[in-house]
């Protein structure tokens, strides 16, 4: 938690913030540890963002919370599905280019990359740059200034237009895979820690854990934690490539010359050095399983954060660690489903702030409306095979209801 909290605090001081405030960040984690992390780097006016951030906000209001503090992986690519993710935005009806970029970039490239620069454009299918004047007065709140990296555009474009159109009443901080690059680091590089000695050290604790990834995924709960990369990400130009570990060494088979060897040492130079970025697993382990603090985050993180739990504690078990065995069997609700909650279902995130006047009568209007009325349209999630799933084995009573809980017949 304290290397936590020191991570917290250069955060806040790279995003402008005084020394007194970023200690203010960093003591408010520690005495309120909870943090979002969903979704992914998004510009705050996109809906999936914008509607998570509001219902974030109500709860921090109400515990007169000063700090929204939230974690959004950037290793993720440009286009999620079709015109929706980090590079794209709706404004009145139209898909816009959040950056201007070509298809081939869209399509293949990471906003972790140092490949930019990057601007803010809002262009539509025509490469006019805001075309419809919702678009234009967005793209004046935001930087016009050229970033080298996308994810760093999106974060300080969110810091303009949360003390710009949104006027919030809380001080955001955003922390990314840098920091969490950072962070991991700070762990290596303290040969007493759980991460050095435990999990790196030997390679006992991370090779039992990819072993226990391969066995989950040949059961039922496959899919849910796939070993798309082993533990980190190597950082090339224009996108993140996975690395596999072997006899002591991770490499990628794109880059044959390319090897970190999995060592505390290494690796903290190699992240560092942004050779390489985490993981979701490792990321997760030093933001929130070890230090104990409870995640904000979509419907599958309600999954696979027990199951990177469940990892953990294969791992703490094959080092013989009883006390982080038994703190992880003491936590109450690290996980929270606390993502895309609160969505009319013709919401448009942009023109809700404009007519409000800002977030706080937005807030105050939404929290004098019943659950039932900001709840949106559940389409998305409905529509997705894992609830077709689940009601099925609701049906074949193989998921039955026993007082408060609902609990899986075959565990």
């Amino acid at each position: 938690m304290n290397l936590l909290r020191l991570c917290v605090e250069r955060a806040a001081r790279r995003s402008g913030y005084g020394d007194d405030e970023a200690k203010g960040a960093g003591a408010e984690l520690v005495a309120a540890p909870v943090m979002q992390t969903g979704p992914h780097a998004l510009l705050i006016v996109e809906p999936d963002a914008f509607y998570t951030q509001l219902f974030s906000l109500m709860g921090l209001a109400a515990h007169r919370r000063q700090w929204q503090i939230n974690y959004s992986v950037s290793t993720s690519a440009f286009k999620e599905s079709a015109k929706k993710g980090p590079g794209w935005l709706r404004l009145e009806g139209e898909a816009l280019n959040v950056f201007g970029l070509p298809r081939r970039r869209l399509i293949d490239s990471s906003i972790a990359c140092f490949n930019g620069p990057y601007r803010f454009r809002l262009s539509n299918s025509k490469h006019v740059s805001a075309p419809n004047a919702s678009a234009a007065r967005l793209l004046a709140e935001l930087p016009d200034s050229a970033f080298s990296c996308a994810a760093e555009a999106i974060r300080m474009g969110n810091l303009a237009l949360w003390h710009g159109i949104l006027h919030a009443p809380t001080k955001l901080l955003q922390l990314d895979d840098f920091d969490m690059a950072d962070l991991i680091a700070d762990h290596l590089e303290d040969v007493g820690s759980w991460v050095s000695s435990l999990f790196v050290h030997g390679g006992g604790g991370a090779v039992s854990i990819l072993d226990t990834i391969d066995r989950l995924n040949s059961g039922p709960w496959r899919g849910w934690i796939l070993r798309s990369t082993d533990f980190f990400w190597r950082l090339e130009e224009h996108k993140v490539v996975p690395l596999h570990l072997h006899d002591g060494v991770l490499r990628t088979s794109r880059s044959p010359s390319f090897e970190v060897k999995f060592t505390p040492a290494c690796l903290a130079a190699a992240l560092r050095g942004r050779a390489i970025l985490p993981g979701m697993f490792i990321a997760y382990l030093v933001v929130s399983i070890l230090p104990g603090v409870r995640v904000l985050g979509g419907c599958r993180q309600t999954v696979y954060l027990p199951l990177m739990r469940y990892l953990t504690a294969i791992g703490a078990q094959r080092a013989g660690d009883t006390d982080l065995l038994a703190a992880l069997e003491g936590d109450e609700r690290p996980g929270v489903w606390g993502h895309r909650v609160l969505r009319l279902a013709d919401g448009y995130p942009f023109q809700e702030v404009e007519q409000a006047g800002g977030v706080l009568p937005l807030l105050s209007r939404y929290a004098e409306m019943p659950l039932v009325e900001t709840s949106g349209d559940l389409a998305s999630f409905t529509g997705d095979p894992i609830w077709a799933e689940i009601s099925e084995h609701i049906r074949s009573g193989a998921i039955a209801r026993t007082s408060d809980e609902w609990k899986w017949s075959g565990i």
